[in-house]
């Protein structure tokens, strides 16, 4: 285990260097959980204990310094409107102006919407420069994939729909998004505290990236900025600077007003423009025609199944079972920081559309404590037992067994197989905790009394037709796959695997039988 962490981590130095930094992540993360994932108490070994120690201290300075290069172990962020227009003055064009004023008379918003001088001068910046328009296309093209999870959650929340612009100014609608310099992340940047805003953030999981649980965080946010100042543009101001921050320029003016603090110079030059950016870009939003954005091919909306899970399954046994790239698994809980769902709390696991029968029936049929290491393979036309155990690195007799298949058996009526993959912790113990030698002394009764099982489960397991058994003989002593009593029925009448019945009713879709089943965020610069 050791050595397969070292690896990694070697592995990860190389691309650090190399300036790869999301190939360092994926490394860097494969070698932190090979040992969390072991199932062994590395504070038991000292030898394993400082390794780890080693690994994550090392980790954790190289992320910090790519922090102040960039956006640490994350894809490059694509600038933001705010952060392209915030220090640029654009002349306000009068022809701008009157058109803009003319479509905000038949422009619907539940947000308040204003033509002045400051908005006219982004709606130009915007219309007429090639890197503004840019950042609001890519801005608008990726609001696609969230614009109704957004504007659900932010009606269930009671404010209005259209606050969703203001995640433009916040990342540009960038999920992963991390400001190198303060340490907000997501959609809408919240600070790195942990347990403020109602968001959990550990070893496991940051649901600053979870768009759903960041949104509605934001949507409360926002809504406290308003009850305490009575106007949005305020409210905003307010979650850019600060709600003490306005509170006390409110205080020193007696104006709780934002274009009257805006025109006293009681803001600084971010918040000033922060305002304006937001409200330029929501008019343009609201008035593709105008502005030329009908043709910019939003992304399609997410579109997921979600299922709670209790302890750790990895991505690639998800992946697995609803035969789509682990990619897109990886892309649909964005939360995740690891390859894997936490061990102690439970988790909301986002799936494609349309898998939540397949996940849910065939993860029934692993032990809990395999979900990190079994994986689930789709049998295929010139698959074989022996084959699948040189791919996999098992026995052919483990498979065979956890998927209760005789081992000489032709796979090819299967439609999937349980693989009973080992972990790297335990590459130098017997292949299967559910194997078993046996000893001059062991009697199918003693055995059954020692590991808590049936002399019946015992003879069931190990294909034996009558109590006796002899020393050196290896049997299987648990029963790793939980296998119903139905999909045992379907073998002994020849039909498909039990653990992957799931695949082939789903294709034959709807006329096969369904079986059972922090602190307010501010920018600090």
């Amino acid at each position: 285990m050791i050595t397969a962490a070292q690896n990694d981590y070697e592995s990860g130095m190389r691309n650090y260097h190399a300036g790869d930094l999301v190939a360092a992540k994926r490394d860097f993360d494969n070698a932190v959980d090979t040992m969390m994932s072991s199932g062994i108490d590395l504070k038991t070994s000292p030898q394993l204990s400082d390794q780890f120690e080693h690994i994550v201290d090392a980790v954790n300075a190289l992320e910090m310094d790519a922090l102040k290069q960039g956006n640490g172990f994350v894809a490059p962020m694509e600038q933001t409107p705010v952060g392209v227009a915030n220090d640029v003055t654009f002349p306000v064009d009068p022809n701008i102006r009157a058109a803009a004023e003319a479509e905000l008379k038949t422009t619907q918003s539940d947000l308040p919407l204003v033509i002045n001088d400051a908005v006219t001068s982004y709606i130009g910046y915007f219309s007429n420069t090639t890197i503004g328009r840019n950042t609001i296309v890519s801005s608008l093209r990726r609001a696609g994939r969230y614009k109704d999870l957004i504007e659900r959650t932010l009606r269930d929340e009671g404010v209005p729909a259209d606050l969703i612009y203001q995640a433009i100014a916040e990342s540009g609608f960038q999920v992963q998004a991390v400001n190198g310099r303060s340490g907000a992340a997501g959609m809408w940047q919240f600070m790195p505290f942990r347990g403020a805003y109602g968001l959990e953030r550990n070893g496991w999981v940051d649901e600053r990236f979870d768009p759903e649980k960041s949104t509605r965080a934001y949507a409360r946010e926002i809504k406290k900025n308003y009850q305490q100042f009575g106007d949005w543009y305020l409210a905003m101001a307010a979650y850019d600077w600060g709600p003490g921050n306005v509170q006390r320029a409110v205080q020193r003016t007696g104006y709780a007003d934002f274009w009257e603090l805006y025109k006293r110079n009681n803001l600084p030059q971010e918040t000033k423009n922060y305002v304006p950016i937001i409200l330029a870009a929501a008019v343009m939003a609201k008035n593709p025609v105008q502005y030329g954005l009908t043709d910019l091919n939003a992304d399609p909306a997410i579109a997921d199944d979600t299922v709670t899970v209790n302890g750790s399954i990895d991505l690639r046994l998800v992946s697995d079972i609803v035969n789509v790239p682990v990619q897109q698994i990886v892309g649909l809980n964005p939360s995740l920081l690891r390859m894997i769902t936490p061990p102690d709390e439970p988790y909301d696991l986002h799936l494609p559309t349309g898998s939540k029968s397949i996940f849910m029936e065939a993860i029934a049929e692993i032990p809990p404590d395999k979900r990190t290491a079994w994986r689930y393979h789709r049998v295929q036309p010139d698959d074989t037992l022996q084959a699948l155990a040189k791919t996999y690195h098992v026995s052919s007799a483990d498979i065979a067994f956890v998927n209760q298949i005789d081992p000489a058996a032709d796979i090819s009526g299967e439609d999937a197989l349980i693989i009973p993959t080992v972990p790297p912790a335990a590459s130098g113990m017997q292949r299967s905790s559910a194997r078993y030698r046996v000893e001059r002394e062991d009697t199918l009764v003693t055995l059954a009394d020692r590991f808590n099982v049936t002399t019946e489960q015992l003879r069931r397991w190990n294909h034996l037709h009558s109590s006796t058994i002899r020393p050196g003989q290896t049997l299987f002593v648990a029963e790793p796959a939980h296998v119903s009593a139905s999909a045992r029925g379907k073998r002994r009448h020849g039909s498909s695997s039990r653990a992957h019945s799931t695949a082939k009713k789903t294709s034959q879709s709807a006329h096969s039988k369904q079986s059972s089943q922090t602190q307010t965020k501010t920018h600090h610069n």
